[in-house]
């Protein structure tokens, strides 16, 4: 570009003098314009900047942060970097203790470790996501997972994440990437092991149902006994009161016809008692009732 800049100006030089100058001065002015434009670059924010050089390679101390940044054109170029979490989903299907097919989902949110660019941009390059994540994901759900039977898998849901939480942090670190979170979003089995549970599940269900029935009807027939023995036991007391005591008997009807007298009298003021000489007779207005 220089070169066509000197002859654009030589074929401008034979015009007029003050042609040529204003020309002369235009094309210094691109020229330096050019030269800030390739010296300078800018490092956005959530950014991180590494500087290979084409002598000496990679600048292994150098992590430039965020803002305007100079280089030496031609010679030196910079390598962006988004440090920023991104969301990540992996699918993985391996099998648990009891040799049950499960499915599982992870999402993970992964950033690359800042101080260590230089060595990520040389071991894996800019999509160290790609490369490490689904291998490092499988390798651990397939360890964590043959540890539980595919029920506990189930039961104990928070324990397995944390154990795949763990491993994961740590197998991530080998490779300079953070997780800074690690959830299971879909946990599935087998048609077959899943309507196996479901059929258990039901029978289960009318066991329990069954056991209360059981239950039911030995409680009723519990309180029957009970109140068969009390009905029996005062039978058999008033038997005996009457047997030692003829006037008992009568007394209870006495008794009995005062309490319906005042129930009556309650509905209609006008009641009385007569007692005859082997009856009780209730009075209301005009009528006379026997009661006992």
């Amino acid at each position: 570009m220089a070169l066509q800049l000197r002859q654009i100006a030589g074929r401008m030089s034979s015009g007029p003098r003050g042609a040529g100058l204003g020309l002369k001065l235009l094309i210094g002015a691109g020229a330096l314009a050019y030269g800030v434009k390739e010296a300078t670059y800018t490092v956005e924010g959530g950014q991180r900047a590494i500087i290979f050089n084409r002598i000496g390679g990679m600048q292994m101390d150098t992590v430039l942060s965020e803002g305007l940044h100079f280089r030496m054109p031609w010679f030196q170029y910079p390598i962006i970097y988004d440090i920023r979490a991104r969301p990540r989903k992996i699918s993985s299907l391996t099998g648990s203790k009891d040799l049950q097919m499960v499915s599982l989902t992870l999402r993970v949110l992964s950033r690359p470790l800042a101080s260590n660019l230089p060595t990520l941009y040389q071991q894996l390059g800019q999509d160290y996501d790609e490369r490490v994540l689904p291998s490092i994901v499988n390798e651990v759900l397939k360890s964590v997972v043959a540890k539980f039977n595919a029920s506990q898998l189930i039961t104990q849901r928070a324990q397995v994440s944390l154990l795949i939480r763990r491993e994961l942090f740590e197998r991530a670190k080998d490779f300079n990437i953070i997780l800074d979170d690690v959830a299971i979003t879909e946990l599935s089995f087998s048609r077959e092991y899943t309507a196996a549970v479901e059929a258990k599940q039901v029978a289960q269900q009318e066991a329990q149902r069954a056991q209360f029935y059981v239950e039911k009807a030995k409680q009723d027939q519990r309180q029957k006994i009970i109140q068969a023995e009390g009905e029996a036991q005062a039978a058999k007391m008033l038997g005996e009161a009457v047997t030692k005591n003829p006037g008992y008997l009568k007394l209870r009807k006495i008794r009995a016809a005062q309490n319906i007298a005042k129930t009556v009298r309650l509905l209609n003021t006008n009641t009385s008692l007569l007692w005859g000489k082997k009856k009780i007779y209730i009075v209301i207005g005009i009528e006379c009732f026997s009661i006992c």
